[in-house]
């Protein structure tokens, strides 16, 4: 590993400060919380611009995914070749402003418009945050399973935290709170974060953990981003949808906003723990068996899920969300694993342009497919899509030795 030849401080000499590294995980839990604020907030925007149902309203949302998607291979592409350090500071600043211009908008075509720059935002974080975070780590697995909790946090936090500033103070300041608090953040991440000596892509070879064959290392990359594609699919219809659909299931036992934000906070939070368990196993186990068997653990729950009401719902969602979100950490450690830290942040910027590209297409029709046929169609169609990504978790090459 390559050490500095001046006093200065940089990256490559050294592990990461720690409020820096924390500064990290915040910035995924915001990527989260920023993407699924509008989600959460749908209602109340329909009813003040004028549509008669959240469904109409939906679709317009789906830019922010798009962004996501499309923007990771330009940020990935400069996260390598311009700086990692740069880029984050750049999606901290960046998040906070299109978020205070998203609570100025008057109309559904400008919060479409506000909703995509959030997206183009919070497109750095997944190819750049999460190498920077794990280029010098020993035990990258359980780095990423406490980042991929920290994500879900915001995920939790999205429910709650919008639920309460929407019934209290309105949709607007649920867009205004957090995008003054990214803004602080960028600042803290500022001082606690040393500049890099030079970019990644510029420093001297790291060489993967575990050295594949140029073919076999094409074809996991090729399944873990067919994997991903699936695996985004579910994550954005239950994460987009599941606000509407604990509201529909839970008609005549709780209807109170906030209070439907707080049990899908919690399904959220406890769901988030699996990753932790997750990301240490990784380290320790071959991919393959792992991962086939969490994401088959994803399709009884999601059929249950179709068909029960009340807290049998609840205890269905709880365990599907479990399951999709313990099978997130799986594409970032295959990265890690498998490719050089010089061109990680491209190599997650071409496979999250892919699978997200694609799976925003489900922002897209969440609205239109449950207005049509309701959420148990839906959520059996996923159980579907749950099956496919386990097949598709089959094709990956068998691990030849445990890394170390």
């Amino acid at each position: 590993m390559q050490t500095a030849s001046s006093p200065n401080p940089a990256l490559p000499a050294a592990d990461l400060p720690r409020l820096a590294s924390l500064m990290l995980n915040v910035a995924h839990a915001f990527d989260h919380m920023f993407l699924l604020i509008f989600a959460t907030a749908v209602v109340s925007i329909a009813s003040e611009f004028g549509f008669a149902q959240w469904e109409d309203l939906m679709p317009y949302g789906v830019g922010a995914f798009i962004m996501f998607g499309a923007g990771s291979l330009p940020s990935g592409r400069l996260g390598d070749l311009w700086g990692r350090r740069r880029m984050m500071v750049v999606f901290f600043f960046g998040m906070g402003a299109a978020s205070l211009l998203t609570a100025a908008t008057q109309n559904a075509w400008q919060l479409a418009a506000t909703l995509s720059l959030i997206g183009l935002f919070a497109s750095i974080y997944h190819p750049v945050g999460i190498p920077m975070l794990v280029q010098r780590s020993a035990n990258p697995g359980a780095v990423i399973g406490i980042n991929g909790l920290a994500g879900n946090m915001g995920v939790a936090g999205a429910a709650l935290l919008t639920g309460f500033l929407v019934k209290e103070v309105g949709w607007r300041a649920a867009f205004i709170v957090p995008g003054l608090l990214s803004m602080a953040c960028g600042l803290f991440f500022l001082a606690t974060c040393p500049p890099e000596a030079h970019a990644p892509a510029r420093r001297k070879s790291t060489s993967a953990s575990v050295e594949l064959p140029p073919a076999t290392l094409a074809r996991v990359l090729t399944v873990m981003t067919a994997a991903g594609v699936t695996g985004s699919l579910l994550f954005n219809f239950l994460t987009n949808g599941n606000s509407q659909l604990l509201s529909e299931r839970f008609r005549g036992l709780i209807e109170d906003p906030a209070s439907l934000g707080l049990l899908l906070a919690i399904v959220y939070a406890v769901a988030s723990l699996t990753q932790i368990g997750v990301g240490r196993l990784i380290d320790r186990m071959p991919l393959k068996p792992l991962y086939l068997w969490i994401t088959a653990f994803q399709i009884p729950m999601l059929a249950l899920a179709a068909y029960a009401q009340g807290w049998w719902l609840f205890a269905a969602l709880l365990g599907a969300m479990m399951g999709i979100f313990g099978a997130v950490p799986f594409t970032d450690a295959v990265i890690v694993r498998y490719v050089d830290d010089r061109m990680r942040s491209r190599v997650s910027g071409v496979r999250l342009t892919i699978s997200l590209g694609v799976s925003s297409l489900a922002v897209w029709l969440l609205g239109p497919l449950v207005k049509g046929m309701g959420f148990s169609t839906l959520l059996l169609a996923l159980a579907v899509i749950a099956a496919a990504t386990s097949a598709i978790v089959l094709l990956l090459p068998p691990e030849r030795r445990r890394p170390a």
